[in-house]
């Protein structure tokens, strides 16, 4: 059962108390690189790596050792929405674990000297991308589709927006975003929810908020691309995709397990039954669905040799096409659904999953869904409706293509 409570300057917490030893809680900023100014390409993420390195009264090691020193571990990950802190830690360390959270976030000091350190960390951070095009692909596959727009930059930024950085644009992009009513904290442990709040409080509570609305800008034309890079690889990559549900709309249920049908993480999905097992023409072949606050990307991707290329592309598209075209019968309905729930309950014993997603739902929705509402949706799923949502999202003439070559 999850438990909530909204601070006075709009910090938001949201908690479940699980009996054991360790817990997991995370700060949750709602700004990711979408966020950022043109000139500011590339901070988002930067900003995840410079907030460790000194705040007012501590020094990098010091902040790195703070949970190291009582067995815990300290990460932060960046999107194109949001950016997250987040621990694991022995439950009796809340206290320190809000403390560092509270003094990281806001009482930074981004020290010059780091700075110029951690582009270069950065920069290498980029460089490796380039060497993984089963990981690069997949940026380029979004600027591809959202030319134009913030939504389509990639993360990391380029090597040169990186070195353009300062620690003036550094602050400026912080005090502009890193505000309580932006935040959530996320927690799953044995503690209960009246002592958490008033730690939460004895951190937090002292900052206020000055309500600065989040202006996005919204992808509002999208055309189909088809792009062919040359590159120095042994395998084709391949990507094929189009622009999907936003976290707004409820057909996005419906595609979420019509894209574990498709190409989820079951080895008996269409396309890997297909592609790998029947033919054995791509070691990896998988579909996935990103949905964003105003827009939402579908894709497959699959890497195979290159003579395979075209065929792996006209099996894909069969597939697609078989989904728009023919009614599920009940028995396959009734297993695909099974398996999605099988997968949720699943994912649900991992805390640290479950912190991060419940956090990131009460950011966007105000609330949670308990896992019963979220198997009652996906029970409720009709064939028609998976008809109607494969055809508005897997149809051929809205696909994009990337291929890597």
């Amino acid at each position: 059962m999850y438990q909530t409570h909204i601070l006075a300057n709009g910090l938001k917490i949201i908690h479940q108390q699980v009996s054991g030893k360790a817990a997991w809680c995370g700060l949750i900023i709602g700004v990711g690189s979408r966020d950022e100014d043109p000139e500011e390409e590339g901070i988002a993420h930067f900003i995840e790596h410079v907030i460790f390195k000194g705040t007012e009264k501590r020094k990098a090691f010091h902040i790195l050792s703070r949970m190291e020193d009582v067995g815990g571990e300290l990460n932060a990950y960046t999107t194109k929405e949001d950016t997250c802190i987040y621990a694991s830690f022995l439950a009796k360390d809340y206290g320190r674990t809000l403390e560092l959270f509270s003094d990281i976030v806001f009482h930074s000091i981004f020290p010059e000297k780091e700075i110029e350190k951690e582009k270069e960390v950065v920069i290498d951070e980029i460089n490796s991308y380039k060497d993984s095009p089963s990981e690069l692909i997949f940026d380029d596959f979004e600027e591809l589709i959202y030319q134009g727009y913030p939504i389509g930059r990639n993360i990391l930024g380029s090597e040169q927006a990186v070195k353009e950085l300062n620690r003036e644009k550094i602050i400026r992009f912080v005090r502009r975003n890193y505000l309580p009513e932006r935040m959530v904290i996320s927690s799953v442990g044995d503690i209960s929810f009246e002592r958490l709040i008033r730690l939460i409080e004895k951190y937090f509570a002292g900052f206020s908020s000055v309500h600065v609305p989040l202006e996005r800008k919204r992808p509002e034309i999208y055309l189909p691309q088809q792009k062919v890079v040359e590159m120095d690889t042994y395998q084709n990559h391949c990507i094929i995709g189009n622009i999907a549900y936003d976290y707004t709309e409820e057909k996005r249920v419906a595609l979420s397990l019509l894209v574990n049908i498709l190409g989820g993480t079951g080895m008996n999905s269409r396309l890997n039954l297909n592609i790998r097992e029947r033919y054995g023409l791509a070691y990896n072949i998988e579909a996935a669905y990103t949905p964003y606050s105003d827009t939402g990307v579908f894709t497959v991707y699959f890497g195979c040799d290159a003579g395979d290329l075209e065929k792996c592309l006209r099996l894909c598209r069969k597939e697609m096409a078989a989904l728009g075209e023919e009614l599920l019968g009940f028995n396959q309905l009734r297993k695909a659904k099974n398996q999605m729930i099988g997968q949720i309950m699943l994912a649900s014993e991992n805390y640290e999953n479950m912190m991060l997603s419940s956090g990131k739902s009460f950011l966007i929705y105000d609330k949670v869904d308990e896992w019963e509402t979220v198997c009652s949706e996906i029970r409720e799923i009709t064939p028609e409706l998976l008809q109607q949502v494969a055809r508005e999202v897997f149809a051929l003439e809205k696909q994009s293509v990337l291929i890597y070559r």
